[in-house]
């Protein structure tokens, strides 16, 4: 079913291999246009579920796509910022211990995926909590953060927020993740 909504988020998967490309080519206008493209993405992520709620769209298709294209997005920016350096400092803009938060907010996604599914099959549901959301809004606030701060270069303080807020996910990470596991082994025998 192609509502708003899910044009939405399908623009959001369809937009990453673009985000991924722009990360790729490590100069400060490639990062300032990935910076853009990812705040538009952020953007289109609050729209989809507005818009789904508001006109009561909400349909199995988007359920299913919205957190796969946030987790899609997120993993890929995490590994360009990883793996390729900026031309500024000839380092990825992720490096050192830094790498440590954004590996466990890669883990987290994957094992609660996992937990998610496993669930399903069970008919239980594993809601959203509000400390997620937190976690989700200082994951997306750190990378654009650190993305901008490829763009800006001589505003270092910039990506210096975005890995402060990107420990701060991965502390949130740690905290809701070991809130949803003790809600699945309850369901494991």
């Amino acid at each position: 079913m192609l509502t708003l909504p899910n044009i939405l988020t399908l623009s959001r998967i369809f937009a990453v291999p673009i985000l991924v490309f722009l990360l790729w080519r490590p100069g400060w206008a490639d990062y300032a246009l990935a910076f853009g493209l990812y705040v538009l993405m952020g953007v289109t992520d609050y729209f989809d579920g507005y818009l789904a709620r508001a006109q009561g769209a909400v349909s199995k298709l988007g359920v299913f796509l919205d957190p796969i294209a946030d987790k899609i997005m997120v993993a890929a920016v995490i590994v360009m910022l990883v793996a390729f350096p900026s031309l500024a400092t000839g380092q990825p803009l992720v490096q050192g211990w830094h790498v440590i938060a954004a590996l466990i907010i890669l883990l987290r996604e994957m094992a609660v995926s996992g937990l998610r599914e496993f669930l399903a099959g069970l008919q239980v549901s594993l809601p959203v909590s509000k400390l997620a959301k937190w976690k989700t809004t200082f994951q997306l606030v750190s990378l654009g953060a650190i993305i901008l701060g490829g763009a800006l270069p001589q505003a270092a303080w910039i990506g210096l927020v975005g890995l402060a807020s990107l420990w701060a996910a991965a502390v949130l990470t740690l905290i809701t993740g070991w809130d949803y596991l003790r809600v699945g082994i309850r369901h494991m025998d």
